[in-house]
């Protein structure tokens, strides 16, 4: 459940977000605000479910933030902690639906009972809104059978531009010349051993009903939403041609973060997600959908529950034929870095073409027909054929020289193998890459306050994302990196004879006292003691 603090006193605001354990009761904080102002343009980036605000605060004040958001979002809960005890106050408070009304100094149990109990009311109103008898009507209810096919059509590259402006004009909604485009494909996770509710044979089912939540908490967001052909769920997401691309980017970011939120707690099972790279381009919709399927295939390596975007900077658009046959098998298996599943498949093609071969000019054609297949397999990526195969890059040149069928079952087994640790080399230099962008970021901007969440938007991926990418490659979570590093930084100021207020700004503390506070818990001595040593 998110949380977003909106306190215009820093020293109090700052002990909100950290003194207090929020993920041992499942509340991630994503966002802070020091005035009305500023929390209503973070509200609609964070999409956060609770909101935990003063009353008198600069710029905006609580109660007409509190109104304002009311317009736009219904669902959101508020819960005000005030130092004023004002009957005008409270009765604004209690017209305006707010959960909670807390008066100053209230203890951490108070703040922290009352954000449980409003989460609470945020999951029954989940329920109420996406219980199990609204789903199965949904069921037997689909979107108009065309716009469907079309909007298939389009996310599989089969309409050039002038097709889709044409024939979705009466179709869609909102569509228009020069729109952005981004497209975001969510699967259900498999499902966990021990559930009972549902079996495979519910996949379906399952499938509708992401669609359904998709479509419901989706309404008044700018896209269409449909079914691909593996019964995923695929949105096609639009904005402005005047808006900045990045920004676009990480609202669907947080979009899709929130709506996985959605399905999990409606369904009680994870679902996943890719995300492709904006385009303004009607006609690059299709690639922009594989890219979408190629970041959701990431899965694999991340975990489920997971919002994954496209990030392979130079990797050519992957292509899935959609016809079902034995290459489609070989190349999902070896996306998927599936030794096991990629050998079967080359088995079955073995089986099919060589094994049968009966002459040397049959055998010579079938040798053609795997070069080309391997090679196509490797430029999809945008690899270089010859970094892949490494020694057996000779035989592309002269494939007269693979003699026998045992020589050329071989040259085949290694292909694969090749392909595959080629592939997870990639992935972990990408990884790579994206971690080093964050500990750069950690030591060139210690004297600031950094968060998980502002780190996340300035690389323009979602928060979840980040944070198990960053604790896979680094062993440790984002905050006790950042914590580390900041005290590992003050003590050796110190030791160098820097006073402790100019030390606590160098690290990116505002308040000298709770510098000290978090310094003597880190360190188990305060920084004058270490200054004095």
């Amino acid at each position: 459940m998110n949380l977003m603090i909106v306190e215009d006193e820093a020293r109090l605001r700052n002990s909100l977000a950290n003194n207090i354990p929020w993920e041992d009761h499942g509340i991630e904080v994503v966002g802070l605000a020091a005035n009305g102002k500023e929390a209503l343009e973070l509200i609609e980036r964070k999409k956060p479910d609770i909101v935990l605000m003063d009353i008198q605060m600069p710029e905006m004040d609580g109660l007409t933030l509190a109104r304002q958001v009311r317009e736009k979002d219904p669902y959101l809960q508020f819960i005000i902690l005030s130092g004023h005890d004002n009957f005008a106050f409270a009765q604004s408070a209690v017209e305006l639906g707010i959960s909670k009304y807390l008066l100053k100094p209230a203890g951490d149990t108070d703040i922290v009972e009352a954000v449980l109990e409003a989460a609470e009311k945020v999951r029954a109103e989940m329920e109420k809104r996406h219980n199990e008898r609204k789903l199965q009507l949904k069921w037997a209810q689909h979107l108009p059978y065309v716009k469907e096919m079309f909007l298939q059509y389009w996310l599989a590259g089969k309409f050039e531009e002038w097709e889709v402006s044409e024939k979705g004009r009466d179709l869609l909604p909102g569509l228009q010349k020069d729109q952005q485009y981004i497209v975001a494909v969510v699967d259900m996770d498999p499902l966990p051993e021990g559930e009972t509710r549902f079996n495979e044979s519910d996949g379906p089912l399952l499938d509708f009903s992401v669609k359904s939540v998709a479509l419901e908490y989706l309404e008044r967001t700018p896209c269409w939403i449909c079914s691909d052909s593996a019964g995923s769920t695929a949105i096609i997401f639009t904005a402005a041609p005047e808006e900045d691309g990045q920004d676009f980017l990480l609202h669907v970011n947080t979009l899709i973060v929130k709506l996985l939120f959605v399905i999990k707690e409606c369904l009680k099972l994870t679902a996943s997600a890719g995300i492709s790279k904006p385009s303004s381009d009607k006609e690059a919709v299709g690639k922009l959908y594989m890219q979408a399927r190629k970041a959701l295939q990431e899965r694999i390596v991340y975990g489920n529950d997971l919002a994954v975007p496209y990030r392979e900077e130079n990797a050519a658009d992957p292509v899935l034929p959609s016809e079902t046959n034995i290459e489609k098998k070989l190349e999902i298996a070896l996306e998927l870095a599936d030794t096991d599943q990629a050998l079967e498949a080359l088995d079955a093609i073995w089986q099919q073409g060589m094994l049968k071969a009966g002459s040397v000019e049959e055998m010579q054609e079938n040798v053609l027909y795997l070069s080309s297949l391997f090679i196509r397999f490797v430029h999809k990526q945008g690899w270089s054929l010859q970094e892949v195969v490494g020694a057996d890059f000779g035989y592309y040149h002269n494939l007269q020289s693979l003699a026998s069928k045992d020589q050329i079952r071989q040259w085949m087994n290694r292909f694969v193998r090749s392909f595959i640790a080629y592939q997870q080399k990639q992935r972990k230099t990408t990884s790579h890459k994206m971690v080093r962008d964050i500990l750069t970021i950690v030591d060139k901007e210690m004297d600031q306050e950094l968060s998980l969440h502002t780190v996340a938007d300035r690389l323009f991926v979602n928060s979840s994302y980040l944070s198990r990418l960053f604790k896979q490659e680094t062993g440790k979570s984002f905050s006790a990196y950042v914590l580390e590093r900041k005290m590992e930084f003050a003590k050796q100021y110190l030791l160098e004879g820097a006073k402790v207020y100019d030390v606590a700004r160098m690290v990116g503390y505002r308040d000298v006292s709770y510098f000290t506070r978090v310094f003597r818990k880190y360190w188990g001595v305060t920084p004058g003691e270490i200054k004095g040593g």
